[in-house]
């Protein structure tokens, strides 16, 4: 679990560029058919296309680990996490809607 937080920040580190005027945060999406998690960062520049990166897939495809990993690594990082592909799904801990509606990425 730690090596997964990690191996996100050193990927993290390298592309976030603290650049005056860009929205920069991470996505993390739902892939039922391969059962993985996968991090992407996203950025965007004001009038300028969004762009995506991919910083990881997390192979182990259980709620409550993704849950412990998104807990340490807002420790580390303040920036907003959207879900895609949880709508209707609960936390197993703390039991919060992970996503209320979709997105027209789903």
């Amino acid at each position: 679990m730690n090596s997964d937080v990690e191996i996100i920040m050193g990927r993290l580190t390298l592309l976030f560029k603290r650049q005056s005027r860009t929205r920069y945060w991470l996505m993390i999406a739902n892939d039922p058919y391969d059962q993985t998690y996968n991090v992407f960062f996203n950025s965007q520049r004001a009038n300028e296309r969004l762009q995506s990166v991919p910083l990881h897939k997390l192979a182990h495809y259980d709620l409550a680990d993704l849950e412990t990993l998104l807990k340490a690594l807002r420790q580390k990082i303040k920036l907003t996490i959207e879900f895609v592909g949880f709508t209707g799904e609960r936390w197993p801990k703390s039991q919060k809607l992970i996503q209320r509606k979709r997105v027209p990425l789903e």
